[in-house]
């Protein structure tokens, strides 16, 4: 088969095999991140068949897929909400933040994998998993509960943790001296402070520029301009991800709205190819050895952001139901622990087996923070009243 022919045909079936497995994981009621995963485990080195004629393809949708979900993410907040919500929630945020990337902290280090496996890992178990959390509080009718702005609170402090945590791993990852490490950070925070007063201040000329009453027009310069940010604040060791979401931060109002919905359908498209070319590169006959780590973790880590939600929702006075459920709704971990463990595999700086566990990990947790999240105080609290 031509070489064009069988890149196509090998596309066309991915496509239509993720289709399946996202009805599937509809059908049953999780995210299909794990899906997605398996599926690339399914196919790539150690599986059932090896597709190797979509390499160039699948290596930038890859990096497309990270950029929408950052971008996207940033849509869904305003500088004021952003600056709000830390001001809310910045002591609960750092108690999470202990909490939960000391356990992949520690586990890197008792593997052997050093302090660079130590802040991968560690990141893979921090960060909760906005996109599964949200549809988890939507499907269970909790949006209205007291409890669930503390539990939105530490995600927006979680999404702002990122924007300097990623910097500094893309930096590590790349081999600069601490010097060019604390340059990197020192980078990062001028550009965050620089696009929220932007977006506090201009944020209406930034949307004015890329709102259009045509959609097509949007869709061309929205992603244009997310891919060109990315493109820069990588050269600029930032991170390409975290130039998309003050890209979207900086866009608001209507136009953030519009974006957003326009963009979604691609985002979920390209998201989907990221989860696959991940499982792609991992060999699922490293998997076994570490899924006893793995299970360790996802124990020790379900108790860490009960623990968090709990403590954070119990500071608002919030009684043993709502405190149950807010640390319920933080276990579930997904695309960003995968973002993350991505870009070390990609920078080829930390150990295969990492890949696996990270896998592991987020296979476990992306199927049992949605149950968690359903079996923990089913029963509603009061709403909250406007």
């Amino acid at each position: 088969m031509a070489e064009s022919a069988l890149a196509l045909t090998e596309l066309g079936a991915v496509f239509f095999a993720l289709g399946l497995l996202a009805r599937l994981a509809g059908k049953i009621g999780v995210s299909p991140i794990p899906f997605y995963l398996l599926g690339g485990l399914c196919f790539g080195n150690g599986g059932f068949f090896n597709l190797g004629g979509i390499d160039e393809f699948s290596e930038i949708a890859s990096e497309i897929g990270v950029i929408l979900l950052l971008l996207l993410l940033g849509l869904e907040y305003t500088a004021t909400e952003l600056v709000t919500g830390l001001r809310r929630s910045w002591l609960a945020g750092l108690v999470d933040l202990v909490l939960n990337f000391l356990p992949g902290a520690v586990a890197a280090l008792l593997l052997g994998w050093g302090g660079v496996g130590a802040l991968v890992l560690g990141g893979v178990t921090y960060i909760s998993s906005s996109g599964i959390v949200a549809k988890v509080l939507t499907d269970l009718g909790r949006l209205g509960n007291r409890e669930t702005p503390v539990v939105l609170s530490i995600l927006v402090f979680e999404d702002l943790a990122m924007a300097v945590y990623l910097p500094i791993l893309t930096a590590v990852l790349s081999g600069v001296s601490f010097l060019g490490g604390l340059e990197a950070l020192g980078v990062s925070l001028l550009v965050l402070t620089f696009v929220l007063v932007v977006a506090l201040r201009y944020g209406s000329v930034v949307s004015a520029i890329v709102d259009s009453p045509d959609r097509e027009v949007v869709l061309l310069k929205v992603l244009g301009s997310a891919l060109l940010v990315a493109g820069i604040a990588s050269e600029l060791q930032v991170s390409a991800a975290v130039g998309a979401f003050l890209l979207g931060i900086a866009i608001s109002g209507s136009t953030a709205d519009n974006a957003a919905r326009i963009l979604e359908p691609l985002r979920d498209l390209f998201a989907a190819m990221f989860f696959v070319v991940f499982g792609l590169s991992t060999d699922p006959t490293t998997i076994p050895p570490v899924l006893g780590w793995a299970i360790l973790l996802a124990v020790a880590t379900t108790v860490t952001k009960m623990m968090t939600g709990a403590w954070a929702a119990g500071r608002q006075g919030i009684g043993r139901p709502g405190r149950l459920r807010a640390g319920a709704a933080l276990v579930a971990r997904g695309e960003f622990s995968i973002v993350i463990a991505g870009l070390a595999v990609a920078a080829g700086a930390v150990e295969g087996e990492l890949a696996a566990l990270a896998t592991a990990y987020v296979l476990l947790m992306a199927v049992l923070g949605p149950v968690v999240a359903r079996l923990v105080g089913s029963a509603p609290t009061a709403p909250v009243r406007a």
